[in-house]
């Protein structure tokens, strides 16, 4: 007996070292390029469906053409061992995708079954979303894994890992934080990829091939690749297996490479500014007057290289004569359309103005009803462009409004309404890709009282509507100010009055754990607008004081307003110089050629409203220097704007209907 367990023994060793001897998983356990598998080897011809595209400074391929789907290759060259798919795995892929519409769905890669031509594995992108289907076998049905509201179809280079154990699903975008999921079923252990193909970019058909770039796509079994890539300096592109024909230079080929069809997502056009929308982001112009060659930004022309200008003077342009008393301008585009200015105006009827500049100049493009507006803001989501109106009329309900731009109509339309209390400005901005508004809440009208909330709101965009967010105390708050220093988000109040004096403190805000939290009180004096500016990387906060009040002494008008900057050894805002100003209700930064300029809006001095409103340029140790001085009456707001006529300068007039645009001339 003992003796036939030690020969049942000895029999079990040694099929154990057998089977420890040959077996082999079936592929390698390193990275395969499944994107260079379809590219020829060096010294062949490309193939006529891949085009190279560089966009944003980094390169990809793209599908082009009816033989786009012919980009495959048996899956037996990496599965050499044997046929199944790995049970674990990563999928690493750099793309770059462009909006997608409703129900569309494209493949960046599928495994398909050559004789039946059904699908076996896939990895598919649509509408904010990515999906792996998979077919396990003996089934008869296919699984779906999915990770919503990703964000991934956004025009930008994205890099995501997809690591798949068991029922656990890792999606990691651009090094960000992990999206695990769970399902009720494990990925198949042993999946068959006998007979099978893999396509790129496809899913062996035209419909749903893969529309975007394609940079990088990497299989890697056995485990996460999350660690092999993160951290990284640059997420977005960050690398794993690139193919060599992506990193080198394209316009330079020599006999051990193939030579692609390469297009930069550029193109030089001659004479007048063609139109700068999203489909022409990236395209560059060259302006033969002014000997500029500029880029479209997706919404405006942007100055690459140009013969730096100098401002020589101003002068009158345009009397622009609105409806009523104007408070606040913002000058604004809109793509395919043009330059546009919306006036914040003080009656009711026929309301508020808003001007289109054609032909060189302002004119009345369409009204809308508001109530004593005192302040408009432009803004855009996605591919939605929007105003908001600050209305302060003291009623019942206090109801503040945002538009939204109707393209087949060519006119602002009614979207939403807000609740609000003596509304005299709002900002808005967006922090990781969430769009945020925020009111500046004066006063409540049935109490009289200046010390009350002002409410930030986020945008949800699967209700298409602002919801409040967060809730900050202020004191007369008169107007909110949003920059950003390297990674970090803040918004400014000044604050103008709590009820008794106007020597209060405004506070800046830093956004931390997703709310905003105190960063800095600073002394302001009636303050009525913050402007934030950069110059030479140094980072600016320029006050407008309005007036000083008290309970005792009478009302001074002409006070200091004062430019901040902020002091990276101590993190805080200190004083970097006093600007002698006339009841200051704005200030405006602007820039001409090399040279940088802050306009202040004076308004009163206490006895008359007819007043020069002051230009300041920088002049380094010395700080900001009046250099010219404009005759304005009731001056409240400056807009700065460039159109194909040059620079210029727009001002609102409180106290009359009268608001002028002045041009900048320069040489």
């Amino acid at each position: 007996m003992l003796v036939c367990h030690s020969l049942l023994l000895t029999v079990v060793l040694l099929a154990a070292r057998v089977w420890s001897q040959s077996w082999r998983p079936c592929t390698d356990l390193l990275p395969l390029d499944l994107l260079a598998r379809v590219l020829p080897h060096p010294g062949q011809a490309p193939p006529p469906q891949v085009q190279m595209v560089q966009s944003k400074g980094s390169r990809g391929l793209r599908l082009a053409g009816a033989m786009a789907t012919a980009l495959s290759f048996p899956a037996s060259q990496i599965f050499s061992n044997c046929d199944y798919f790995p049970a674990e795995f990563s999928l690493v892929a750099t793309i770059k995708i462009p909006r997608l519409r409703q129900k569309r769905n494209e493949y960046v890669f599928s495994v398909v079954d050559e004789r039946s031509d059904s699908l076996l594995l896939g990895l598919r992108v649509s509408e904010n979303r990515l999906h792996l289907l998979v077919t396990p076998p003996g089934v008869g049905g296919r699984s779906r894994l999915s990770f919503k509201d990703i964000g991934l179809d956004d025009n930008r280079w994205h890099t995501v890992v997809l690591a798949v154990t068991g029922p656990y699903a890792t999606l990691t975008i651009d090094c960000g934080l992990p999206l695990e999921l769970k399902q009720v079923w494990s990925f198949p252990s042993a999946l068959s990829t006998r007979g099978s193909r893999f396509f790129i970019g496809s899913r062996r058909r035209m419909r749903g091939r893969f529309s975007g770039l394609l940079r990088q796509l990497v299989l890697l079994p056995g485990s996460d690749a999350t660690p092999r890539l993160c951290p990284t300096s640059d997420p977005s592109l960050a690398e794993l297996s690139i193919p060599q024909v992506l990193k080198s230079t394209p316009l330079q080929p020599d006999q051990y490479g193939p030579v692609y069809p390469y297009e930069a997502e550029a193109r030089v056009t001659l004479g007048n500014p063609p139109t700068c929308s999203g489909p022409e982001q990236g395209q560059l112009w060259f302006n033969i007057q002014r000997k500029g060659l500029f880029i479209c930004d997706g919404l405006t022309w942007r100055t690459l290289l140009h013969n730096p200008e100098r401002l020589d003077y101003v002068e009158d342009y345009q009397d622009l004569y609105t409806s009523s008393e104007t408070f606040d301008v913002e000058v604004f585009s809109i793509p395919s359309e043009g330059l546009f200015m919306a006036a914040a105006n003080r009656d009711s009827r026929p309301g508020s103005g808003i001007y289109r500049w054609k032909n060189g100049s302002f004119h009345l493009h369409q009204n809308i009803s508001t109530q004593e507006a005192r302040a408009w803001k432009h803004f855009t989501i996605d591919s939605q462009i929007f105003l908001v109106v600050a209305n302060s009329k003291e009623a019942e309900p206090e109801l503040s409004v945002i538009y939204r731009w109707n393209q087949r109509r060519r006119r602002f339309l009614r979207h939403q309404t807000l609740e609000t209390h003596a509304a005299l400005d709002w900002e808005a901005f967006s922090i990781h890709n969430q769009s945020f508004l925020v009111v500046a809440n004066h006063r409540r009208a049935r109490d009289s009282n200046h010390n009350i909330h002002s409410f930030i709101y986020r945008w949800n965009p699967n209700t298409q509507l602002f919801e409040v967010n967060q809730t900050l105390s202020t004191s007369g708050a008169y107007d909110w100010e949003f920059f950003s220093v390297g990674p970090y988000h803040f918004l400014v109040v000044a604050n103008t009055f709590n009820g008794q004096t106007t020597i209060i403190s405004s506070v800046v805000y830093v956004w931390v754990n997703g709310c905003f939290q105190t960063f800095q009180s600073i002394p302001t004096v009636g303050a009525t607008d913050w402007e934030t500016f950069q110059i030479d990387g140094r980072f600016f906060l320029a006050v407008a004081n309005s007036q000083k009040v008290s309970e005792r002494g009478p009302s001074l008008y002409s006070i200091n307003s004062t430019v901040y900057e902020l002091n990276t050894l101590t993190q805080t805002f200190i004083p970097f110089q006093d600007i002698l100003t006339h009841s200051a209700v704005d200030w405006e930064f602007f820039t001409i050629g090399d040279e940088k300029f802050l306009v202040v809006a004076n308004s009163h001095d206490g006895s008359s409203y007819s007043l020069n409103s002051i230009v300041y340029r920088w002049q380094g140790y010395e700080g900001f220097v009046p250099v010219h001085s404009l005759p304005t009456f009731g001056c409240r707001d400056w807009e700065y704007f460039r159109t194909d006529e040059g620079s210029f300068l727009v001002y609102s007039s409180a106290t009359s209907r009268l608001s002028k645009v002045f041009k900048l001339r320069t040489y």
